[in-house]
């Protein structure tokens, strides 16, 4: 089997199944590409491969994601606008890296960003839990049920600076690599926005749409000899599988379940990196 060109019959079916469940993940959490990228790796796609594959594969479980999310989103449109830029540019700038830097240098850096998302994906409940404690203290200080949509109305200009650079730095790790840069975002959104957590949650996903769309399409520019095309289509159909039907079945699974998956999914692709 060519690891760039084809794929066994057998490998595409789990493909697509990693690819649902990437797309479920990613609605309810974030952190798919935990199930995606090492299961490219396994089957023995090259690691710059994967990454690449696995953004373009990705874009319509982020769109389906999104558009789960568009009650949440009502009112943050002025927002969205000001984040995006910040958005693009970081895409372009990881995605710049990812195809500039050497293949040695990506396996070396990828073990390392792995061990963060994973450490990022286990203690998510807790910073969940804390980001909505938060949350509902900022709202019983206002006196009403949401904080105000407009972030001009409720943030300093240090501020809202200080979030442009965690946009555009959380984009850059996400054109690059994108493992659980969702659950990096809205944990650092979470700490820096007064705004209800699902509402956030809102943001995150479309500001990840805008990453992976903005990195894929510099992939399939620049690229496109290196992506393996059959990786792609497979994870399209099952993400946007699962990120129409995450936010609906997915939390019907069980959180640990899904998190012992991932970090088991995490440490395979690290081992496989390293022994490569």
């Amino acid at each position: 089997m060519d690891p760039v060109l084809g794929m066994e019959l057998w490998q595409i079916g789990l493909i697509v199944l990693a690819g649902i469940a990437a797309g479920g993940i990613n609605a309810v959490v974030g952190s798919g590409t935990l199930i995606t990228f090492p299961a490219l790796v396994a089957f023995g796609v090259p690691p710059v491969v994967s990454t690449m594959s696995n953004a373009v594969g990705l874009i319509p479980g982020n769109i389906a994601s999104s558009f789960g999310y568009r009650n949440e989103l009502r009112g943050q449109w002025r927002r969205i606008l000001g984040f995006v830029p910040a958005s693009i540019l970081g895409s372009l700038t990881g995605a710049y890296l990812l195809l500039h830097l050497p293949a040695d240098a990506f396996e070396t850096i990828v073990p390392v960003l792995l061990v963060v998302a994973l450490i990022m994906v286990v203690g998510q409940p807790a910073l969940s839990r804390y980001l909505k404690n938060r949350s509902v203290r900022r709202a019983e200080r206002a006196g009403r049920e949401h904080v105000a949509a407009s972030i001009g109305d409720t943030l300093s200009t240090g501020r809202y600076v200080l979030v442009l650079v965690v946009v555009f730095l959380t984009a850059i790790y996400g054109g690059y690599f994108a493992a659980a840069q969702g659950i990096i975002l809205i944990a650092l959104l979470g700490l820096l926005l007064p705004d209800d957590l699902q509402r956030l949650n809102g943001l995150k996903n479309v500001l990840v749409l805008v990453v992976n769309t903005v990195s894929a399409s510099t992939y399939i520019i620049v690229g496109h000899d290196r992506l393996n095309w059959i990786a792609v289509i497979c994870i399209a159909v099952g993400s946007l599988i699962g990120g129409y039907f995450g936010a609906r079945v997915g939390r019907k699974f069980s959180p640990v379940l899904l998190r012992t998956i991932i970090v088991i999914l995490g440490l395979v692709a690290i081992w496989r990196i390293l022994t490569l």
